[in-house]
């Protein structure tokens, strides 16, 4: 049987697109090793020009070592037909098409099948090897139309899954031991619009099977925050921690990127949730044109008054196809890098001070074990260093007493 590895680039949607193409699999063997495949599917990201030339350089690599590149995920879009017409893959498949990977991956001559971008698939997704947390996406594409953003036009519009076979899903994976879910997809705040539901009322019905402990979720608009997500704030079952993106703090950058959001009102949102306990992050970028330093320095005085735990941020990258690529004027690179660097030194503080502060028992679900010490998430999405003389990767642990230090929190567990 011919062996197939999938490299998985970006974001937890594509972690779940892969565990759907690995399902649909009949005719193939898959392996954890590139070098003993026969086929290597690439399951590519395409947010900036930098993530098209991690992907390129990868194919290129697996060429040279003699593999079949099938090209899958969002660069399908964006450089999929560019490739093919290279001879750097053998074959494009767009989004709609992970059902077919098995067909796909027998054919005999190249090919380019990149379907439509209003599906959703219908695979149930039962078992993620060697995860001990379980992803679901939930919806599909995006109706926002920020300036730097290609994703909507590589994913399509918002569209959300059909919510009784996300909870079959659900079932599945908690039969089979999961109690960690990762809600994740394009836009996730955007869920029910187009059914008469809302992403909260869908995280209440998730919550009522058996099994499961803890729903995270993925990335959601300050907008989205609605009264039925409201009424769930208060569950157990709901992790500790909320990731709304900002994306910046200066409204008329806000502008500039097209974004919906208001400083104002962000702020007054997020000094509510911190009234609660939550810990929060956001996403935000750096060196977008227009990003002057008095821009840039009111932004930063702003962001010192979010109460903010955690952050992911970039350094704007040129975007080919996005209104903000042909923006003027632009940040030079090793300013928007400074830039990054502080607000980055900003959250670290803001995160240990947050642990300082909140000093309950964490609830952990330990996912691995490195340099000694078994590590994994509580409930905050802070990272906890755990020494054990017994092995519990993969256990849910309760920890009352720990180190609160600068770089993590360290605990000694004890039966």
């Amino acid at each position: 049987m011919k062996k197939v590895y999938f490299k998985t680039f970006g974001c937890r949607t594509n972690i779940y697109d892969t565990q759907i193409m690995i399902q649909n699999l009949k005719d193939f063997e898959v392996t954890k090793d590139e070098k003993d495949a026969d086929v290597i599917v690439v399951n590519s990201c395409t947010v900036t020009n930098g993530a098209d030339s991690g992907v390129r350089s990868y194919i290129n690599g697996a060429n040279k070592r003699g593999a079949k590149v099938i090209l899958a995920g969002c660069g399908a879009f964006s450089k999929g037909e560019d490739l093919f017409k290279d001879k750097k893959v053998f074959g494009v498949m767009g989004h709609s098409e992970k059902e077919n990977i098995n067909k796909l991956l027998n054919e005999k001559t190249r090919f380019v099948e990149m379907g439509d971008l209003n599906s959703l698939e219908k695979t149930i997704v039962s078992d993620y090897l060697g995860k001990s947390k379980a992803f679901l996406k939930i919806q599909e594409g995006c109706n926002f139309r920020c300036s730097y953003c290609i994703i909507p036009y590589v994913r399509g519009d918002a569209r959300s899954q059909d919510e009784e076979l996300i909870l079959e899903q659900v079932r599945k994976l908690a039969f089979n031991g999961y109690g960690e879910f990762v809600l994740t997809g394009t836009n996730i705040g955007s869920y029910g619009q187009d059914k008469r539901s809302s992403l909260g009322n869908l995280v209440k019905r998730i919550s009522q099977i058996r099994g499961v402990r803890r729903i995270r979720l993925g990335s959601i608009e300050p907008i989205q925050i609605d009264d039925s997500f409201r009424e769930i704030l208060g569950e157990p079952w709901l992790e500790k921690h909320l990731h709304l993106a900002l994306q910046h703090t200066n409204e008329e950058m806000l502008k500039l990127m097209r974004r919906r959001n208001n400083v104002k009102r962000d702020l007054e949102l997020f000094e509510e949730l911190n009234s609660l306990g939550y810990a929060l992050g956001t996403d935000f970028i750096t060196g977008h044109p227009g990003e002057s330093e008095e821009v840039w320095h009111e932004a930063y005085k702003t962001l010192k008054r979010f109460p903010l735990t955690h952050i992911h941020s970039f350094v704007y990258s040129k975007r080919d196809g996005t209104p903000s690529a042909s923006m003027k004027p632009e940040v030079r690179g090793d300013v928007a890098k400074q830039r990054l660097k502080d607000i980055e030194a900003l959250v670290r503080e803001k995160n240990y001070e947050f642990r300082k502060k909140y000093k309950v028992p964490l609830e952990i679900l330990v996912e691995e074990k490195k340099d000694g010490f078994f590590v994994g998430a509580d409930q905050f999405y802070n990272k906890i260093y755990i020494k054990s003389d017994r092995d519990i990767l993969k256990e849910w642990v309760t920890i009352d007493d720990y180190e609160v230090k600068e770089e993590g929190n360290y605990a000694k567990f004890q039966i």
